[in-house]
Parts: structure tokens; C-alpha cells; sequence
């Protein structure tokens, strides 16, 4: 892995002829040499959906976007990219030293939980409820206002009234013991959201269709997909991973986010895989990649999310997944301004 210089030089100057740009888009996602002589360019079109078209308007600075495809009814999917004059190694830098927060105006904090977090120092970090979220625990049952298993739903049924001013440090312990059990089982350690009425939503199978439906990662970068697919596991070499408590405002109410973050970068350019989870409200998961490789002056950085949600299933469920779609797109394009305006 990523002893690549020679090949990666040699897919740059065959892109200045104009015949290699899609072979150099999808290398942001790993470094193989292996990998890069192995990909095709029709397929990588295919997959990645970026039309031939789009490529005068990425190289004059602008946020083009590309289809991705939902396999979930409750899934929401996009992808965007953009040109900037930065390099990738700054472009990855920025991202790892700052995090989205920089970048995503939704979020208020982010805390990162160091791997040797204990109870006590997790509720030291920096997450606070709304007040309204905070007297509506007290007497929360499943449904959908709030993303609680069933056992949670009891545990804070427990709480008297006159405790009232403990329900933030129940619900603090409860976000603990769900970064434990992800870290413990991955995507089998995530507790369902009880609904109510026998109905569930698993965040578990909502982000392990997220992680099936990425073909280019699965076909190119198999070591990097395994490990993310069957987390918890060997990563690959130079990977870094890290867990945050993200405190972001979602439809006017404060909502905690546990995120875990995987980088994995050298000079060539790099890739970050991010996946949300456990969300206290709102939606259900989310998981988005963001790579970013060289290109001519500076760097090309593509980003999609996938994101799950109740909200658009049922009745209307089309014209949901269209709006909030669309509204999901404008935001991540958003991002993508916002990195280019940091690194000028």
C-alpha cells in the first residue's frame, strides 16, 4: 500500500491528454497500486455518476453534483464535488485538526472521546440538552420524538420528578454505554430506536446498507471497506480513528451525535470515512466519505452522504426523498465552499 508516486505521476500526465480524469477522481480513495492500473474508466463513470459535462464546471471552481444511489426507503443519498487551489495534504489537515465543525454551521461542539474514556470523564464532556428536551425526557415514551431503545425508555422512566436535575446525567450515561457498544460490536452493538407500538428502526442495518451500496470502495479498496464493513477489526496501515460527541442543532433542538471518524492519507491525497452512529433525534444514521487527491494546482475533493431517516417513508414518500434530498445537497455544497473559503 501507497507506494504509488510513480503511478499516481504517470495517471496525472495521462489526464493533461485528457484521457485519464475519471482514473483520477476515484484515487482519493485509497493508494494501491494495484488498485489504480486496475480501474476502468466507464466504470468509474458509472459509479461515481460524474458526467463528462461537469468537468468544465469543476475546473472553474465550481460545486457540481453527481447521483447516488438510495437502496433504503428511508434513505436519503447525494454527492457533490469541487476543485479548490489548495493541496490535498492541507485539505486533509484541515479536516483532521478542525473537524466539520468548522465547516458545518448546524454544529454547535465537538468533543473527541479519547479510547480510555471512562463513565465519569465522558460526562465531563461538552454536551448540553435543550431545556424543553430535557423536562420531555422525564416523561418520554417511544415514538418518534425521541431515538431511545427500549430499555433506555425504561431506565428514564425510572427518574422521579423531584430528580428531575439528574435526567442529564442518565442520558449522558446512556450515550456512553452506546459509544461502548459500538466499539465492542460495530454495527451489531447499535440498540434499536423503539417507535412504539412493535415498530423499530435499526441504525445497525441502516448504516450497513450505506456501507454495501459503495461499489468503489467494495471493487478497489477491499482492506479499507472490510475493515469499515466489520468494524470492530484490523485497520488498514496508516488508518487513524477517532470517536467525537458532536452536540448539533437539528430542527431547532440540540441533538447529541456519536461519531466515528476513520482517516487514512498520505502526500498523494486521502480519504475520510464518517459515520454517525447514534442521533438523539430527528434522523437515525448518517455515514459520509470525503476524498481528496492532487489536480493540477491544487485539489479535487468529492463528498457523499447518506442519510437515514423516518421522516421520508410512508405516505408522500417520493416527494419527501426529493425536498429532502435536495435540501441535504444545498448543505453539503455548503461544506464544500466553506473548506475552499478556510484554505484560501
Amino acid at each position: 500500500m501507497f507506494k504509488c508516486n510513480k503511478t499516481l505521476k504517470k495517471l496525472f500526465d495521462d489526464y493533461k491528454t485528457g484521457s485519464k480524469i475519471i482514473s483520477v477522481l476515484v484515487l482519493s480513495c485509497a493508494f494501491s497500486v494495484q488498485a489504480a492500473s486496475s480501474i476502468h474508466i466507464q466504470e468509474l463513470i458509472q459509479q461515481l455518476g460524474i458526467l463528462q459535462q461537469d468537468l468544465v464546471n469543476l475546473e472553474q471552481g465550481k460545486v457540481v453534483s453527481f447521483q447516488v444511489t438510495e437502496n433504503d426507503k428511508k434513505e436519503l443519498a447525494a454527492g457533490v464535488a469541487i476543485y479548490i487551489s489548495s493541496a490535498p495534504v492541507k485539505v486533509v489537515e484541515f479536516l483532521r485538526n478542525k473537524g466539520m465543525i468548522a465547516v458545518d454551521t448546524e454544529i454547535i461542539s465537538q468533543s473527541l472521546i479519547p479510547p480510555q474514556t471512562t463513565l465519569s470523564s465522558f460526562k465531563e464532556l461538552n454536551f448540553k440538552l435543550g431545556d424543553k428536551d430535557e423536562a420531555d425526557l422525564l416523561t418520554a415514551k417511544p415514538g418518534d420524538t425521541f431515538n431511545l431503545s427500549a430499555q433506555e425508555f425504561k431506565t428514564l422512566q425510572t427518574i422521579k420528578s423531584e430528580h428531575a436535575d439528574s435526567i442529564a446525567e442518565v442520558y449522558k450515561k446512556i450515550l456512553f454505554e452506546r459509544w461502548q457498544g459500538y466499539r465492542k460490536e460495530g454495527l451489531k452493538g447499535i440498540a434499536t430506536y423503539d417507535r412504539g407500538a412493535g415498530r423499530v428502526s435499526d441504525s445497525g442495518k441502516e448504516l450497513r446498507t450505506a456501507i454495501l451500496s459503495n461499489k468503489v470502495l467494495f471493487n478497489h479498496f477491499p482492506e479499507l471497506y472490510q475493515a469499515w464493513l466489520n468494524y470492530p477489526g484490523v485497520m488498514p496501515a496508516n488508518a487513524e480513528e477517532r470517536f467525537f460527541l458532536i452536540n448539533r442543532q437539528v430542527e431547532n433542538r440540540s441533538t447529541a451525535v456519536l461519531l466515528h471518524r476513520i482517516i487514512l492519507a498520505e502526500k498523494a491525497g486521502g480519504i475520510i470515512l464518517s459515520r454517525q452512529f447514534y442521533v438523539g433525534h430527528s434522523y437515525n444514521s448518517n455515514q459520509f466519505i470525503i476524498g481528496c487527491l492532487p489536480y493540477r494546482n491544487g485539489s479535487l475533493i468529492f463528498y457523499t452522504n447518506r442519510t437515514f431517516t423516518d421522516q421520508v417513508a410512508g405516505f408522500g414518500s417520493g416527494l419527501k426523498h426529493s425536498i429532502g434530498r435536495e435540501q441535504m445537497r444545498r448543505r453539503m455544497e455548503k461544506h464544500l465552499i466553506n473548506i475552499k473559503n478556510a484554505l484560501k
